[in-house]
């Protein structure tokens, strides 16, 4: 009996050791910005020590790093700067800048600074640098575009493409995995314009980073790969999700760069058809970028409404795919509201994005309804060989002789339209241009047009060569 009563003693006396190295570890991780692996004590010192200021702050502090709850984390962190830990402010003033609260934001970061000793520039140096994204944010947010956003669904992200109902004028859209052959899974998509004769993808490259590419068809595959991100955009990271407008001009896409909001932001450019490279890209405004990934931005222009992907607010592995009705010029949320400026700017409803007395249910059911499956002959060309047969694919050709000839006709044909599209540019634009530049042009049209006359006086000839030679082989 005597031993047992030791042992419950011993037993009593070891737990406030065990206890304080348990919160003493979780203090070491929190100042090694472990804050995942502190989370789970001081969650559970939390519980049980809810008054303690100390614990409070640490909790806070880990929630916010981890991207917890952040309802839970402001309260901890308000308890723990109602008790004056100095952190708390630094913090409060970094989750009221995440959530648009820039009044509070900046009372909180005023606060932390007058209880900073004069001499810590680096404390005053991570300061500035917190402000300098709460001004930019601030400056962000007041350019909110107006846009009614008239639907929103959430979908696994593997599957995400299967919300885009777009009519057949505006393209299609697949995963590249889907399309092309790879070693390891790309997470990308490709949009085929309308007739399918042009497609826009990202891929990885060596270095990982994603970037943008096009083809063209030529025949019976595509081919021509063009990087178009090389010299084109200037910047930096990956860029993905490409969507071209039915123009052919207009490209929207998303990208990673060191001014990024979140994680991927969506641009829009347009080709530049003189000098063959696209303008400088333009960032969205709010919302359709935000803190988090924003990606695939698609108009539609026959069903007259838009889609684009966010993960904000989302579990892992989820997305949402917003439904909105495109403005023809760019308007401006315009309020003093702070809280209805921030609500417009994260999408926290999208019925505070509708207008007055108007019903959106027809045009939400045009953006779920997919357009009818159309039947497709495939037709790369049409060539007459006699008056019993037209062939419009080189696979029609029964002659391997006639159908490497016609096959030199294709190609000669691809180069004689993009020679006659570059010299219906210049022309266009000879008479606008300077002396200088004339002279320049004047040499290139002189070459194009050369170029030009000798596909024109190359292809007929060839053509009755492989019509010839087909004859032949079905008599």
């Amino acid at each position: 009996m005597k031993s047992v009563f030791i042992y419950i003693v011993l037993s009593f006396c070891c737990l406030p050791v065990a206890f304080s190295q348990t919160l003493a570890e979780a203090k070491d991780l929190y100042l090694k910005g472990e804050y995942a692996k502190a989370l789970p004590v001081f969650e559970a010192e939390y519980a049980a020590k809810p008054n303690d200021a100390n614990i409070n702050h640490w909790y806070g502090v880990c929630l916010f790093e981890t991207g917890g709850d952040r309802v839970q984390a402001e309260k901890n962190l308000l308890f723990a700067s109602q008790k004056r830990i100095q952190d708390s402010f630094y913090y409060l003033g970094q989750l009221y800048t995440g959530e648009f609260r820039f009044a509070e934001a900046t009372e909180a970061f005023n606060k932390y600074e007058s209880m900073l000793k004069k001499k810590d520039d680096d404390a005053r140096a991570r300061l500035e640098e917190k402000r300098k994204e709460m001004s930019r944010l601030n400056r962000v947010v007041s350019n909110t575009e107006d846009i009614q956003i008239i639907d929103s669904v959430v979908v696994d992200k593997t599957t995400f493409l299967s919300a885009y109902k777009l009519s057949h004028s505006s393209g299609r859209l697949d995963y590249f995995d889907k399309v092309f052959t790879s070693n390891k899974r790309v997470e990308s998509t490709v949009y085929f314009n309308e007739k399918e004769t042009k497609i826009y993808y990202a891929q990885p490259e060596r270095n990982g980073s994603y970037t943008l590419y096009s083809m063209e068809k030529l025949l019976d595959k595509y081919g021509n790969e063009k990087r178009l991100s090389a010299t084109n955009f200037n910047l930096t990271g990956d860029l993905n999700y490409p969507y071209v407008m039915a123009d052919g001009v207009t490209i929207y896409f998303s990208a990673k760069d060191y001014d990024s909001l979140g994680g991927y932001d969506l641009f829009v450019s347009r080709y530049n058809m003189n000098n063959d490279t696209y303008l400088a890209p333009e960032r969205l405004n709010m919302p359709f970028n935000s803190l988090y990934n924003d990606y695939m931005m698609v108009v539609d222009e026959e069903k007259g409404i838009g889609w684009f992907a966010s993960d904000r607010f989302q579990p892992e592995g989820k997305v949402c795919i917003y439904t909105f009705i495109p403005n023809k010029i760019v308007k401006i949320v315009e309020s003093d509201d702070e809280k209805y400026m921030a609500g417009r700017a994260r999408i926290t409803s999208i019925k505070d994005t509708w207008l007055k007395g108007q019903n959106y249910s027809q045009l939400i059911a045009l953006a779920r309804k997919a357009p009818k499956e159309e039947v497709k002959v495939i037709r790369d060309f049409e060539f007459v060989i006699n008056d019993g047969n037209t062939y419009y694919k080189l696979a029609d050709f029964k002659d391997k002789t006639a159908r490497d000839t016609y096959f030199r006709v294709v190609q000669m044909k691809s180069d004689l339209k993009s020679v006659s599209e570059k010299l219906d540019n210049l022309r266009s634009i000879y008479g606008k241009s300077s002396q200088e530049a004339r002279r320049t042009m004047t040499t290139e049209i002189i070459d194009l047009e050369k170029k030009q006359d000798q596909l024109q006086r190359q292809i007929p000839p060839l053509e009755v060569q492989a019509r010839n030679q087909e004859i032949q082989s079905l008599q």
